[in-house]
Formats: structure tokens, C-alpha cells, sequence
């Protein structure tokens, strides 16, 4: 049996992307010819990869099985291509990088500074993603690397092919307008039950944060305004016109906010993570490394959170 990468890389979308329409858009294709490549591919593989119910498709538990194969296969085609080039002495090609927008900012940003002085061949591609969308992204192979949060409810499930590498421990504070700064020692939220409150828009991770972590301690948050970004609640918060709970991360210091800690402490994990070990060229390696000592220098603790095994070569510690 010999197989196609091309028909194979389709396989791979498709089981990340959900339909054929999005696989020949990604591929700038037409879907009746993914279907085709795909059918050719059954045929090949002497298996049904694909089950059709109306419109929709979906994969067998072969053509699952075939698709994480397929993954894995791109992945070391790709990596031994950059390690070839790299055979020069420096690690070269593309790496992309996606990260959640305060991670962005305080640690991506510093991040590809460092790598255009000490590794000007490795070219950074950096994208600004959510954590629920970047997982999925990983998986499909958007991105050869995520940094990402691990969720304080247990929301954001780890998929047994992804592997991730601490960076920071978050810690979620108060924040208010320097005007109502009384004491520095830490909130009682409860303290704060008649005040006004910015939060994240509805259904968002810091909405329900901010509502469960105020009815813990005895109200309802008196929502003064409602931001998508960080940004305008911040200002809405130096403005006086209200207090709100944010990660560390996420107080961006241009504002005239002060922070406290909370009496009961809330943290969040913030990670790298890639699809396996097996897809890391050495420019990917040198990137996690970076990572991993920014993390170091930063004034954030970095602790044993992770549900997954460190990747071997790195000096993480869980």
C-alpha cells in the first residue's frame, strides 16, 4: 500500500475542520474534487475512511485512526525539511505561534524581539487566537505551537495528541480605580458587593468568572458594562466607573488601575503546547525554549499544573 500525502493531508483537514466545503476552501479547491481525492484514497487503503448521512460526512474509526497517522506523517515530513535546511548551522524556516491576546502582549511580543537578535533565520509567525479556538487550530495543523490557559473549571480538556510545557502561573486580582485603593493587603469580595462591575460579554471564560466568584461570596455583581476587550474595561475601570477581576497578565499597566490580590486566591496556568514531540523541528525547539526562559524571568510563578507528561528535551518542570 503505498498512500498519498496530498489525499492524506485532506483527510487530516477534513478531520479537523468538519466538512468538505471548509477542506476545499483551506486547499483552494472545489468540494466535489476533495471527494474524489478522498474516494481514491478509500480505495487505496481497501477501508471506509468516510460514512455520508445526507449532506454531512463524517470519519470511521478508520479513517480517525488514518487521520491521526496522517497528521503524524505531515508533521515529520515537515520537520525533516526544516532539519535539512538547517544542516547550515542554524536553525531556519517558519514557525507560527498563536496565543490568547494578554499572552500576546506580555510574552509572544518579547518573545519574537529576542528571536530576530539571536536567531534571525527563524521566521516567526505570530497569530492572536482564543484558547477554545487554538486547541482545535493545533490540531489541524494551523499552527505549530499554542500558548494557552488552562481554565480554573476544568473546561478546557487537553486531547490525549497534544503535549504542553508550563510557562506562568496567572494569578486573578481585583481591579480598581487607584481612587478606592484603602489597603493593599487582600480582597474580600464581599466588600465589594455595591459597587459596579465591568465584565467579559456574556458566555465568555471571564464573565462566568467574575458572576461565580461574586456569588461565592454572598451577591449578584451589579453589572455597570459589558467589553470584548481588555482594553475598554480598563478604561471603564480608570474612569472610576467601576471594579472588575482580571488575570495578571491582562492589566496592561498603561492604565491607571490598581490591583489587589483576592482572600481567596484564583490562579489560571498559562502553557505551551504542541500536537507531539515527533512534529518539533529544531526552529520549534529553539521557540519553546525562548518561551520557557521568558517564563523564568517573569515575576509570575510557574508551578506543577500539568495533565500531561513534559516534552522530553525541554527543561519545564511540572
Amino acid at each position: 500500500m503505498r498512500l498519498n500525502t496530498a489525499r492524506l493531508e485532506m483527510l487530516s483537514l477534513l478531520d479537523g475542520l468538519g466538512t468538505m466545503r471548509a477542506v476545499a476552501a483551506a486547499l483552494h479547491m472545489s468540494p466535489s474534487a476533495v471527494s474524489a481525492q478522498l474516494a481514491v484514497l478509500e480505495a487505496e487503503t481497501h477501508a471506509e475512511l468516510l460514512r455520508r448521512t445526507g449532506r454531512r460526512v463524517q470519519l470511521t474509526p478508520a479513517g480517525r485512526t488514518l487521520a491521526r497517522h496522517a497528521r503524524i506523517i505531515l508533521d515529520q515530513i515537515k520537520a525533516a525539511e526544516a532539519d535539512l535546511q538547517g544542516l547550515s548551522g542554524q536553525p531556519t524556516g517558519p514557525v507560527r505561534l498563536a496565543a490568547f491576546s494578554s499572552a500576546v502582549r506580555a510574552v509572544v511580543i518579547p518573545l519574537a524581539a529576542r528571536l530576530r537578535k539571536a536567531h534571525p533565520r527563524i521566521e516567526l509567525e505570530v497569530a492572536e487566537l482564543d484558547p477554545q479556538a487554538s486547541h482545535p487550530a493545533l490540531r489541524r495543523g494551523d499552527y505549530d505551537i499554542i500558548v494557552a490557559a488552562d481554565f480554573i473549571d476544568g473546561s478546557m480538556p487537553l486531547h490525549p495528541d497534544v503535549h504542553t510545557v508550563p510557562l506562568l502561573t496567572d494569578a486573578i486580582v481585583l481591579v480598581l480605580p487607584r481612587s478606592r485603593v484603602m489597603s493593599d493587603a487582600p480582597a474580600d469580595l464581599a466588600d465589594f458587593a455595591e459597587a459596579a462591575w465591568s465584565i467579559d460579554m456574556p458566555g465568555t471564560y471571564l464573565s462566568n468568572l467574575v458572576t461565580s466568584t461574586c456569588r461565592q461570596a454572598g451577591f449578584e455583581p451589579v453589572v455597570a458594562g459589558r467589553f470584548a476587550s481588555y482594553e475598554m474595561l480598563l478604561a471603564h475601570v480608570e474612569a472610576g466607573l467601576s471594579v472588575s477581576l482580571l488575570p495578571e497578565l491582562a492589566v496592561d499597566r498603561r492604565y491607571d488601575v490598581a490591583t489587589r490580590p483576592l482572600r481567596r486566591p484564583l490562579t489560571r496556568h498559562v502553557y505551551a503546547a504542541v500536537r507531539s514531540r515527533s512534529a518539533l523541528t529544531a526552529a520549534s525547539q529553539i521557540v519553546l525554549d525562548e518561551l520557557r526562559d521568558l517564563s523564568t524571568a517573569s515575576p509570575h510563578r510557574r508551578d506543577g499544573f500539568d495533565r500531561r507528561p513534559p516534552l522530553s528535551g525541554t527543561k519545564a518542570v511540572m
